[in-house]
């Protein structure tokens, strides 16, 4: 009795699923780029919040930090519709945040009655602590990338992402 066995490499997996683009089902996917730009949010995402995950925030208030770090205060519908996120989630994420005393809710100073959010020093200094880490991301993501690539790929996903600015 002859025993033949097969060495074949091992399928990648993401998340214990094989990502095979020699098979005829992802060929079809990865010949998408909408699909790869998802799979590519979604790996970014899974990196990012697992560097933050020590500090029990998630790319979500990240986002929120970093916006505020850029502006004097926002309402909360401001940072809605500049984030892209649900105005409910915003409530969440901006309770969250105050809890851990990285942002304030503030009265705005055209309309008392409004407020808005102001990142704190605590915040600043928390974004400062995260930017190694936002870079560790960023350089794993683009590892197989020339550095020329790199600065390609932004500038064309800065393109895509705000086509109002083109």
């Amino acid at each position: 009795m002859e025993c033949v066995i097969s060495i074949e490499p091992t399928p990648r997996t993401v998340s214990g699923n094989p990502v095979d683009a020699d098979e005829p089902w992802m060929r079809g996917l990865h010949a998408d780029t909408g699909y790869l730009l998802y799979r590519l949010g979604l790996r970014s995402g899974q990196l990012f919040n697992a560097a933050l995950q020590e500090s029990g925030l998630r790319l979500r208030h990240y986002a929120v930090l970093r916006y505020l770090a850029t502006v004097e205060g926002a309402l909360q519908r401001e940072l809605s519709t500049r984030l892209g996120y649900d105005p409910s989630a915003i409530v969440g994420l901006v309770d969250d945040l105050e809890g851990l005393g990285f942002v304030e809710r503030a009265p705005a100073p055209s309309d008392r009655r409004s407020r808005i959010v102001v990142l704190t020093a605590k915040g600043e200094a928390f974004l400062r602590d995260t930017d190694d880490a936002s870079h560790r991301v960023t350089d794993d993501l683009t590892a197989p990338l020339t550095p020329r690539e790199r600065e390609t790929l932004h500038r064309l996903l800065l393109r895509v992402a705000r086509p109002e600015a083109t």
